[in-house]
């Protein structure tokens, strides 16, 4: 599982298929932001972080320009990923709350989280035909993560993209009914497209974003991202709070 899991981290990483998006971010890294001059950025498509052996998935948009696209690891590095990584702490699926650098010693344990695009986007707007391109790699990742209990999508572009990604797989059969909203909760039965699936599709949990124009202005909350983890964690069967020794 875990070789898979690189196979597929090394080919995100050398991904060209957006040359737009790959030109952004490696003048991103040149340029720089003032505040961050001396370090080294890593101007690439950055990969999925957490434990391979998750009952949680979640998916976020894409990495920030000066967040992960400098620091290498997906939600780190900005506000965004302080919000979510102090969330997850206090859920007990990460054993520190902050979120600094690739070797800050954050670990995950029952969670997973990758993106519906890899590389940063100019404004944080993806564009139809790279959510498109990316797809394959959230395939890959959905099939290496069949055992996932709960999949919270962070965010409508992710929560679309998922429910996409699960068409494109034949996994559902449509999409009626499942609208994006924060704390929405969706068991995926009756969408499933074979019977082998009506068992083992994860029950799919929809979150806002944890962005600063989502947090700053109270739209998201702590109290209301505690909730769907709290919503998740029960999902995924977790009996203790801390599931870290």
């Amino acid at each position: 599982m875990a070789d898979d899991l690189k196979r597929v981290h090394d080919d995100l990483i050398a991904c060209t298929r957006c040359r737009g998006l790959r030109r952004y971010c490696e003048r991103i890294a040149r340029v720089k932001r003032r505040a961050y001059r001396d370090q080294s950025y890593w101007g690439k498509p950055v990969p999925g972080f957490g434990d391979p052996r998750s009952r949680l998935l979640m998916i976020g948009l894409a990495p920030a320009a000066h967040g992960g696209n400098r620091t290498g690891r997906i939600f780190t590095g900005d506000r965004s990923g302080d919000f979510l990584f102090g969330a997850l702490y206090r859920a007990g699926f990460a054993n520190q709350p902050q979120s600094c650098h690739r070797d800050d010693g954050l670990r995950l344990r029952g969670a997973y989280i990758t993106a519906a695009l890899h590389c940063a986007p100019p404004g944080n707007k993806p564009a139809r035909v790279e959510l498109t391109r990316c797809r394959d790699y959230l395939v890959r990742e959905l099939r290496l993560f069949s055992h996932a209990k709960v999949v919270l999508a962070l965010g409508k572009i992710a929560f679309d993209e998922y429910l996409a990604t699960l068409i494109q797989m034949k996994w559902i059969t449509h999409r009626r009914g499942l609208r994006f909203g924060h704390g929405a909760r969706y068991e995926l039965k009756g969408h499933a497209r074979e019977i082998s699936h009506s068992n083992t599709l994860p029950i799919l949990v929809a979150s806002y974003h944890p962005s600063q124009q989502n947090t700053q202005t109270g739209r998201l909350t702590e109290a209301m991202m505690d909730e769907v983890l709290f919503v998740a964690r029960r999902d995924c069967s977790f009996r203790s709070k801390s599931i870290f020794p």
